[in-house]
């Protein structure tokens, strides 16, 4: 008998790509997804051609807004029909990725007896998961240290999923792409999917001095290219890069980025040397600087500061990190372990 298993999880690509990842793996399952009407889970779960059932859904603030009155409604309801959904379709499993939207499949999944596995990427878990955990039976964590924050019972260690993807980039057609060429190193520059105000700013400080040295691809977020700097020869800016990006990754020597947990253990699985200038605490609630620190101590990365950031600084740490490159990449080689979270949770569900 086919086993039936619901995904969940949405509200950033963060929520929802470490299930596609898993989701490409699981050929002789039943596959459903529950989101929100409108969340960036949509689309990317319907690209993919996979069942997807919209909840009603509310947002989880840790800040005072009117909408705090109105949306512990939208969560309610939102249980009610997670409930419905899935008493419907009897799946054997509910594996849950985070996320405001995960919360009411959570709840519903426990109404109904089914049991329910989160994934938590971050050292601490967010708003939602704190919530969703008491309703769980396993909790996966990426960070060994996260065990220290969670219930001891339900926690098993199985690192980080990572899109199969990612990993069959090819050099020559991510230089092709970008219009490059193999005699200058690639500096890879990422702010997550909206930017980063800050880096873009100082790395295009940078550029006469950078462009010296390294080739450059910049994303730079929706609405933050540059056009007075888009004939520069050896920068190329994108708003966003999707298909080509494990290729673009893999003709990257180097990498500068927030320190989103995914986006890490990504460039760790690829062995990419990597500056990461986490959020600072008034734009998160910190997660972003609890890994950073975690790959600081492992000798995996350097950290820089985000409201401190200077075109000296960034300049003499990129230079830093690349003269010293295969310091990194040795230590990553070392650390491969923790990308190893598809086939650790896939082990888990085949038990099912």
């Amino acid at each position: 008998m086919t086993k039936k298993i619901v995904f969940t999880g949405g509200g950033s690509a963060g929520h929802v790509t470490p299930n596609l990842a898993l989701i490409d793996q699981l050929k002789d399952w039943d596959i459903t997804y529950i989101g929100s009407k409108n969340g960036i889970e949509k689309n990317l779960v319907q690209g993919h051609g996979i069942a997807y059932r919209a909840i009603s859904s509310g947002k989880l603030r840790r800040y005072f807004d009117m909408k705090n009155f109105k949306d512990p409604f939208k969560v309610l309801a939102g249980v009610m029909q997670a409930y419905l959904i899935l008493k419907k379709i009897k799946p054997d499993v509910i594996f849950s990725k985070g996320g405001f939207v995960s919360v009411p499949v959570v709840i519903g999944g426990w109404l109904n007896r089914i049991p329910v596995y989160i994934h938590e990427s971050d050292i601490t878990p967010g708003l939602a998961n704190r919530i969703a955990i008491k309703f769980a039976t396993k909790l996966f964590v990426t960070f060994e240290e996260a065990a220290a924050h969670l219930p001891k019972d339900k926690v098993e260690y199985t690192g980080a999923p990572i899109r199969d993807v990612l990993l069959k980039g090819d050099r020559n057609k991510g230089l092709q792409f970008l219009g490059f060429h193999s005699d200058k190193p690639v500096l890879l520059i990422m702010g997550g999917s909206l930017g980063a105000k800050k880096i873009n700013e100082v790395v295009r400080e940078s550029l006469p001095e950078l462009l010296k040295k390294y080739q450059i691809v910049h994303l730079c977020g929706k609405g933050n290219v540059d056009t007075k700097l888009t004939e520069t020869t050896g920068y190329n800016q994108y708003e966003y890069v999707d298909k080509e990006l494990p290729d673009v990754m893999a003709a990257s020597s180097i990498i500068l980025s927030r320190a989103g947990s995914n986006a890490i253990f990504e460039f760790l699985a690829l062995k990419k040397p990597m500056i990461l200038i986490p959020l600072p605490l008034r734009a998160s609630r910190g997660d972003q600087i609890l890994n950073a620190d975690s790959f600081k101590k492992k000798e995996l990365c350097e950290v820089m500061e985000n409201d401190s950031l200077t075109s000296e600084e960034l300049q003499k740490t990129i230079d830093n990190v690349y003269k010293n490159r295969y310091d990194y990449i040795d230590r990553m080689t070392a650390a491969q372990n923790a990308t190893h979270g598809i086939k650790n949770i896939l082990s888990n569900l085949n038990e099912i």
